[in-house]
Formats: C-alpha cells, sequence, structure tokens
C-alpha cells in the first residue's frame, strides 16, 4: 500500500511541474525581457539588432531591452546570458562574430555549442572590402596587383584578431595568395582606412553603409554571391575573379540552452513576424541586410555549419589562439 502511495505522489510532484512549466510557457512574456548586446553599440551586430527589436516588443508586447555588455570580444555578453536563468527573459545577439572567442581563446567560460540555443535570424549581410581613397585602387585587380608588387607592404584593417572582419580579409588573403599585414583594432579601424594610414578592411556593410559615399573610401567589392542592393555597381568577389573569397555576416538571437522550447518557438515567430513589417524590411535594407526567414531547425544547423568553418578557417588560416 505504502510503495502504491508513494509512487502515486511521485506521478503527482511530476504533473505539477509539468503543469507548472506549461503554464509558465503560456503566460510568457510577463515582464520586460533583456537583450544582452556584446559588441559596442555602432557596431553591424548591435546596429541590426535595435532595428528588428522594437517590432518584437510590440508583437509580444512586452519591452525588450538591449542591454550593451561588449568587452572581452563579446566574451563578457555572452558569459551573462550562458549563466543566466533560462526563462525566456534573457536573450543575447548571435552573430557571425560569435566564434570570435574560440578563435581567440582555447578555453572559455562557456561552450559555443553546448550552451546556447539559437533561436532566430535577424538577416544576412555582405562584408565589403572598401579601400582608402588615397591608395588609388579602382578594382580588387588593382589592390592585388600592388600587394604582389611590393609582399608584406600592404595592410588591412579588423576588429580584432578573430573577429569577422579579421577572418573575412583572411579568407581574402587565401584566395588570392597575397602577403599582406593584419592591423587589429578595438575600435577606430576604419577611420584609419579613411585616413589613408591603412590600404583596405573588409567589414560589414550595415558597419561601413554611414560613410560608404564620404568621398574617403572606394568600395571593391562585397563578399556575398551576389551583388547588394545597396551597393549595385559594387561587383562580388566571384565577379573578380575570387569565389573563394565569399563570406556573409549574419545576425540573429539566441537564447539560454535548456529555454523551454515553447518559449523559443514565440520568440521565433515573433521574429519572423517582425521582420516582415514594411518599415522594419526598409530599415534594414538601408544597412543593407537581407532578412533571413529561418525556422529553429535550420537557423541552429546554418549556426553549427558556420561555426565548424569559421574554426577551420581559423586553422587553415594560422590564425592562433592567445592562450
Amino acid at each position: 500500500m505504502r510503495c502504491i502511495r508513494v509512487r502515486d505522489a511521485a506521478i503527482a510532484a511530476l504533473f505539477f511541474v509539468a503543469t507548472a512549466v506549461a503554464a509558465h510557457a503560456q503566460a510568457w512574456p510577463t515582464r520586460p525581457i533583456r537583450l544582452i548586446s556584446p559588441f559596442p553599440a555602432g557596431s553591424a551586430s548591435d546596429t541590426t539588432a535595435r532595428v528588428v527589436v522594437d517590432q518584437i516588443s510590440q508583437i509580444l508586447g512586452q519591452s525588450v531591452i538591449v542591454e550593451p555588455q561588449a568587452g572581452a570580444g563579446g566574451i563578457i555578453g555572452f558569459q551573462m546570458v550562458a549563466n543566466a536563468n533560462p526563462d525566456g527573459y534573457t536573450l543575447v545577439t548571435s552573430s557571425s562574430s560569435m566564434a570570435n572567442g574560440k578563435v581567440l581563446h582555447t578555453r572559455l567560460p562557456y561552450d559555443v555549442l553546448r550552451d546556447f540555443t539559437p533561436v532566430a535570424m535577424f538577416g544576412v549581410q555582405p562584408n565589403v572590402l572598401v579601400a582608402s581613397k588615397q591608395s588609388g585602387f579602382k578594382t580588387v585587380a588593382d589592390l592585388i596587383a600592388a600587394a604582389k608588387a611590393k609582399p608584406g607592404t600592404l595592410t588591412f584593417a579588423s576588429a580584432g584578431v578573430g573577429s569577422t572582419s579579421h577572418m573575412a580579409g583572411e579568407r581574402f588573403r587565401l584566395a588570392t595568395k597575397i602577403d599582406v599585414r593584419h592591423i587589429p583594432f578595438r575600435e577606430n579601424g576604419l577611420t584609419e582606412v579613411m585616413a589613408g594610414r591603412i590600404d583596405y578592411y573588409f567589414i560589414p556593410l550595415a558597419a561601413a553603409a554611414s560613410v560608404l559615399h564620404s568621398g574617403k573610401l572606394t568600395a571593391l567589392a562585397v563578399s556575398t554571391p551576389k551583388r547588394s542592393a545597396l551597393l549595385p555597381d559594387v561587383p562580388t568577389v566571384a565577379e573578380a575573379g575570387y569565389p573563394a573569397a565569399e563570406s556573409n555576416f549574419w545576425v540573429g538571437l539566441s537564447a539560454p540552452a535548456k529555454t523551454p522550447k515553447d518559449v523559443i518557438n514565440k520568440i521565433h515567430d515573433a521574429t519572423e513576424k517582425a521582420l516582415q513589417v514594411a518599415s522594419v524590411k526598409e530599415h534594414l535594407a538601408k544597412l543593407g541586410v537581407e532578412p533571413g526567414l529561418m525556422s529553429v531547425a535550420q537557423f541552429t544547423t546554418f549556426f553549427n555549419d558556420d561555426y565548424a568553418a569559421t574554426m577551420q578557417l581559423a586553422k587553415d588560416a594560422h590564425v592562433e589562439p592567445a592562450d
């Protein structure tokens, strides 16, 4: 008799927990949501996310507050989210840059694949190859000719070792077989190119959009398979003869691992609806961002494949972790 009572109590407890979880998922969200932005304001990931977040707030009926937590190449922000309660109230802007930490460090306070759940894609944009106007380069061929004429002389900027801009630059270097020097910057790398002190930069289009028509830069190519609507006269790297230099910069949304599936689906569906709002699409288009509509499963596969590709590129380019 006692065994039956213990069994019944256990079943009741399990039923209570399941009911509580279901009720929580149905009620979510009942308070504001934090979106951790692990990279500086004005960065491509931060800029893209802010365009979509306001609309997501309206759809969910709760504020989504962007909280900047830049530092250590994004590690500080990502660690906060990896350690957060997986209840759907703490999210993070994820992007191609999410692999940076693993490129930079052999050990991290989180595991990119294990400690996060990919939720939704915001969009994809090209990295744009820009050169200083003072360089006189008008085409990719001009840049490559100059690099081969004086090996080890030309310089390219990035947002830091292992960053998306660095990896795009390395992919270009390997594809074109040129000998150039990488100069990492925490900030102001684009300013250095505009001033003519650095020769070129592969930078996400959203981060460069506001200064492309300043008269101080020449856009030589975009890294995507097709031309950008924002730069219709700028050829792709494939059109320039180097399809192996193709790369995308993507921005999306991730949550701590073990966030309830129903909550993940609600966030995903709200994001998909936001991306189809005309004003959001228009604003993203001005940044050169093409909305990415993927299911949670598709985005998870995309996320894992992109991470693996970045790790392979770091190996091929001999980008060694700092520790």
